[in-house]
């Protein structure tokens, strides 16, 4: 049986919400375990396990969020040359823009050699006040439907074996 790992941060709401909509959509795939868990929580012994990936971060500062960067810097030289070639997407939840945070998880994702097999999904909160920004976010039910359908291609492409 495949694997798919979902990894996120979410201080707001925003991610987690991304994150969940594409593990529910990833679940109705047969032959494919997925497994939902917060940056803090993941580490080298999920990434080895995990035949994919699905990384899903808020925007902060225009990068990814800190305990992403903990996550990725805790497992990146531990998994280094042992990963290579699994496939990968990735999911920002941003203020503004959010194509640094996304171009920081490709070239991390490069290092080891991952295989993107989407382009990255962008949901823009429009949070620019310090209030907004640090506000419980809803993510609308068209971009949640986006995060569904990104969880749900990856886990049919495992376990089609596509990728």
């Amino acid at each position: 049986m495949k694997t798919l790992l979902i990894v996120y941060h979410s201080l707001t709401g925003g991610t987690r919400q991304m994150a969940e909509a594409a593990a529910a959509a990833a679940h109705t795939q047969e032959g494919v375990a997925v497994r939902l868990l917060r940056a803090q929580d993941a580490g080298p012994d999920d990434m080895l396990a995990a035949s994919g990936y699905l990384f899903a971060t808020p925007e902060n500062l225009a990068a990814i969020a800190g305990l992403m960067k903990d996550f990725f810097d805790r497992c990146y030289y531990p998994v280094l040359e042992r990963i290579n070639g699994r496939p990968y997407a990735v999911m920002v939840c941003a203020g503004s823009d959010g194509s640094n945070a996304l171009r920081q998880i490709d070239r991390i994702a490069t290092g080891w050699r991952l295989r993107p097999v989407a382009p990255g999904l962008l949901v823009c909160t429009h949070a620019q006040t310090p209030e907004r920004i640090l506000a419980p976010k809803v993510i609308a039910a068209e971009d949640l439907a986006r995060c569904a359908e990104l969880g749900e291609g990856l886990a049919a492409g495992l376990g089609a074996g596509v990728f």
